[in-house]
């Protein structure tokens, strides 16, 4: 449902068909009398008193043939995440209702809970109201009109523009992953990541030939079994003044994940689409700091491949050289995540040099066994980065939570034949196995985490602030992150 919103400073109530009202908590109505007639208000007091106990959040009612009022239940102390999930909540109300126009009176929250409550409330619901409907042939066509009526201090011009930038970049993500295999392959993946060149942001693209040259061999190891080119791609935004090193951001962009010729089982393997996810993340973020003009030097990095069984696909027991000049033995090719991230994670670090570099991946499905859909799987070389990312999240509700890393797991990699192998045979430990591996890809002690999002990157029943499908996971995350330590 596409959401249309109209900004008015006053409107009568007498005007509107169907008006939203906030209330206090267990909807006490005290505060909205001077927003309804008095008749109205004695019969809205009567409905009430049947209402007061219970433990709904929203609830609607006839005032008369010809108006509607709706009334959300707003607690005292709410923190920024809860009036979001309240917005949600209210916008999964409206359409369960069919509520086409409406009008949501800004100036009845009393003691407004939290900064900016309608800004955030509004972000919410229109985080909620995503849909990826591209390939539906016949399209409903349901649109929602929300007046809000108020002075506009309740909506401030600088989280107006945060709000925006972080919806149009939540929305490019989740849209990139719920796009089909077919679709977007790398080859158009490239191509569409060239046209965020109109936000102001660098767009590099080395494709199979550079790669070649350059040597990360590990990477197109992944992509050679494919018909469709290999690519990296780096996105740059230059927003703040000073020449300080980038904060770096590193996808793993696995367009579609057969496992190669260590083949996965046919069952779910249709989910494999979303194998990309954390390079949609990245660019995702990017585009969002373009939009809001982030006062940060920050740069992007996606590893865009397909993994396909094809005549010139890579064996089980082929060795590739890495761009950092390890050698990798390659004992399944269905661990492939972790090849692409190894030779992007060196390429970063040596080209850019970066304050600190974060990957986002799908990796391991042991990480879904570990924390389920609630939580990503956070590894990390430095306990002041790991702080910062799990306090972010549990500002933005999208949490982490930090697995170990340690010396005594390295045994588990080791090749006899070449300088590590990509898998654990032993088993057990997988998601951080897999995290050990790409650590010794970080060749100059840079500060460094990743965040495993296999549980969080595709919903199969929604979330707070997300619908069921492609959620989005990391931009607000990794946004908040920026904002709380480096702007």
């Amino acid at each position: 449902m596409s959401v249309q919103v109209v900004y008015k400073n006053k409107a009568k109530s007498s005007n509107l068909g169907v008006i939203a009202l906030f209330t206090e908590d267990k909807f006490q109505i005290k505060n909205i009398r001077n927003f309804l007639l008095k008749d109205e208000t004695s019969y809205v007091e009567k409905i009430i008193k049947n209402k007061r106990d219970t433990k709904q959040k929203i609830i609607s009612f006839n005032i008369n043939t010809k108006k509607t009022l709706i009334l959300i239940s707003v607690k005292n102390n709410l923190k920024g995440s809860d009036v979001e999930s309240l917005g949600a909540e209210f916008y999964n109300y409206i359409k369960n209702n069919s509520f086409k126009d409406l009008s949501l009176i800004t100036e009845s929250v009393k003691s407004k809970p939290g900064k900016d409550f309608v800004g955030r409330f509004m972000h919410g619901l229109k985080l909620k109201s995503y849909e990826f409907n591209l390939y539906k042939s016949k399209k409903t066509k349901n649109n929602l009109k929300i007046n809000l009526i108020g002075k506009q201090n309740t909506f401030s011009l600088k989280n107006k523009l945060k709000f925006k930038a972080l919806e149009e970049g939540t929305f490019f993500t989740r849209d990139l992953v719920s796009e089909p295999g077919n679709i977007l392959h790398p080859d158009e993946y490239a191509k569409r990541l060239i046209k965020l060149k109109k936000y102001g942001l660098k767009v590099t693209i080395y494709d199979k030939r550079k790669l070649k040259k350059l040597g990360l061999n590990a990477l197109l190891g992944v992509g050679q079994g494919s018909i469709r080119g290999s690519y990296l791609v780096t996105i740059e935004w230059k927003g703040s003044k000073s020449k300080s090193k980038p904060l770096g951001f590193i996808g793993k962009g696995v367009c579609f994940d057969t496992g190669g010729i260590s083949l996965k089982p046919a069952r779910f393997m249709e989910d494999m689409t979303y194998d990309m996810a954390g390079s949609a993340v990245v660019v995702g973020l990017m585009k969002n700091f373009a939009i809001r003009k982030a006062k940060i030097n920050a740069v992007g990095v996606v590893g865009l491949v397909e993994n396909m069984p094809g005549g010139n696909a890579q064996r089980p027991g082929d060795i590739v050289k890495s761009y950092s000049g390890k050698t990798i033995e390659v004992l399944n090719t269905d661990a492939e995540g972790r090849l692409v991230l190894a030779d992007a994670l060196t390429f970063t670090e040596k080209k850019f040099k970066p304050q600190l570099m974060i990957d986002l991946a799908t990796l391991t499905g042991a990480i879904i066994v570990c924390l389920g859909s609630e939580y990503a799987g956070l590894f990390s070389n430095n306990d002041k980065l790991s702080k910062q990312i799990f306090d972010a999240g549990e500002k933005v509700e999208e949490k982490v939570w930090r697995l170990p890393l340690h010396k005594n797991y390295d045994k588990l990699m080791e090749s006899k034949i070449a300088d590590m192998q990509n898998i654990n045979y032993v088993g057990g430990a997988g998601s951080t196995t897999a995290a050990q591996f790409l650590q010794r890809f970080i060749i100059n002690k840079t500060p460094w985490a990743h965040l495993d999002i296999a549980g969080m990157a595709f919903s199969k029943y929604g979330g707070a602030v997300n619908p069921k499908g492609a959620t989005g996971y990391g931009v607000r995350l990794l946004n908040q992150f920026v904002e709380d330590n480096y702007e």
